[in-house]
């Protein structure tokens, strides 16, 4: 019998929720817009409880050679490798932010973090890892909640700080990507940001 795994608030354990969970469905949607990004050897930062790292591996099998889900949580990452086990995931525990990451799991073709640095303190620090991990060609699809700003008061318990739209553009740009897109979700939408239109989060893609 698989675990059960404790909701710590914002994690997302799809067997303890209704298929039509708003916040699991745009979870899930992030998942499905990278899609025609992922090849090659694949990255899936905090991963969580696996779901998402299931549903690429299954997705992309003809594309892909294996996929490492990474997550901090020890419980997540037993949870994820009972209940979301696929012979072309890996899951480990380990920290995002740590520099000896790529002597560690090594470098990937494509790297996958959704809903990640609005939990660390230094946002660019794990951006410069994650750039460091990424493969030259490579692709990056990141997201992040928008919010008052960094170091702005936030309305979440769980977060650190929440980017505006600006600042999660700019977090990018020290880096010399040869493209850079960004867009915005709303819902389950994720389009190129159109004026007059509130949005909930962005959504970077990256080429190295």
């Amino acid at each position: 019998m698989t675990q059960v795994l404790e909701n710590t608030g914002e994690r997302i354990i799809p067997d303890e929720m209704k298929p039509t969970n708003g916040l699991y469905l745009e979870h899930i949607a992030r998942y499905y817009f990278s899609l025609p990004y992922v090849s090659g050897r694949v990255l899936d930062m905090a991963c969580g409880s696996g779901y998402g790292s299931h549903f690429v591996a299954k997705s992309k099998k003809k594309t892909i050679s294996e996929l490492i889900a990474v997550d901090n949580a020890v419980d997540a990452i037993e949870y994820a490798s009972k209940r979301y086990n696929h012979p072309f995931v890996q899951y480990h525990v380990a920290d995002a932010l740590n520099p000896n990451l790529k002597q560690e799991i090594g470098t990937f073709d494509t790297i996958l973090s959704f809903e990640t640095i609005e939990h660390i303190p230094n946002e660019q620090e794990f951006v410069n890892n994650l750039f460091h991990l990424l493969n030259p060609g490579g692709m990056l699809v990141l997201s992040t909640p928008f919010g008052q700003g960094r170091n702005e008061p936030c309305g979440s318990p769980f977060h650190y700080f929440q980017l505006t739209p600006e600042e999660f553009e700019n977090l990018f740009t020290p880096y010399p990507f040869s493209n850079l897109e960004t867009y915005h979700q709303r819902g389950v939408t994720i389009e190129p940001p159109r004026q007059g239109v509130k949005y909930a989060l962005g959504v970077a893609v990256c080429k190295k």
